[in-house]
């Protein structure tokens, strides 16, 4: 059944309105006709089962017929601290996180990071693209909020914002001890940052500077993940090891 995202302020006695450009998409590309049943979710976790009632050009009309709480939605909040690939590869990263469950992404500017921002005007420019790939990889896979897009900040910025998470989490090539298995079986937690650099990955003193701040370094192991590769495989542990993969 498709699925739309829609403002909790469009919920009215019973009647969900859809407006913007989801209206063009259902009428036109989709062409689903009044009597048709859809999937509403406000972005808060809450799904509608809705039966369209009236299309024009401006809005889609419906009706609730029931309500329930999001399936797709993991309990652990999942934060993905990415350092700025080059080229589209943050959009691979944006659309496979999503699927998997992250709940926010935050660019972060590294000491290797090679794409540089030219403005703040570019940073929102690029922000809103990555929101709407998230948007759309969230109707796919049936996840019941929107991840967040953040502005793209500073390594150090990031590592204060994760001070905040239960547990923050580094891959490193050069550690060899502690494995990501080590650092997150039989945790009790709430809350978990994912740090991944960009090409050619974090230099020493940022590697110690997020120790200072309680994140932790872990290997993944003797095979060398690409950085659009590395978030995935981290989340993909994280969602198996807090049991977010099965019903």
């Amino acid at each position: 059944m498709h699925r739309f995202f829609i403002s909790k302020d469009n919920i009215k006695k019973g009647n969900i309105i859809i407006t913007g450009d989801d209206v063009s998409h259902i009428s036109r590309v989709l062409r689903i006709k009044p009597g048709d049943d859809i999937v509403v979710c406000d972005g808060q976790g809450m799904d509608y089962k809705v039966v369209i009632e009236n299309i024009d050009k401006y809005a889609v009309r419906t009706r609730i017929l029931e309500s329930r709480a999001s399936d797709g939605e993991p309990g652990i909040n999942a934060v993905l601290f990415q350092g700025i690939p080059k080229s589209t590869k943050m959009d691979v990263i944006i659309q496979k996180c999503t699927e998997i469950g992250v709940r926010r992404i935050v660019p972060v500017e590294t000491a290797r990071t090679v794409v540089r921002l030219s403005s703040e005007k570019d940073g929102i420019k690029k922000v809103e693209r990555w929101q709407r790939i998230a948007e759309e990889a969230a109707k796919q896979s049936g996840r019941g909020i929107i991840p967040k897009i953040d502005m793209p900040r500073s390594f150090y910025e990031s590592l204060a914002e994760a001070a905040e998470l239960d547990i923050s989490l580094i891959p490193y090539e050069l550690e060899k001890n502690n494995n990501l298995k080590m650092s997150i079986h039989g945790k009790k937690a709430e809350s978990i940052g994912i740090f991944i650099g960009p090409e050619g990955g974090y230099e020493d003193f940022e590697i110690k500077s997020a120790l200072d701040k309680g994140v932790v370094p872990v290997t993944l192991g003797p095979r060398i993940l690409r950085t659009e590769t590395s978030g995935s495989a981290v989340l993909s542990c994280i969602m198996y090891e807090f049991d977010e993969m099965q019903y």
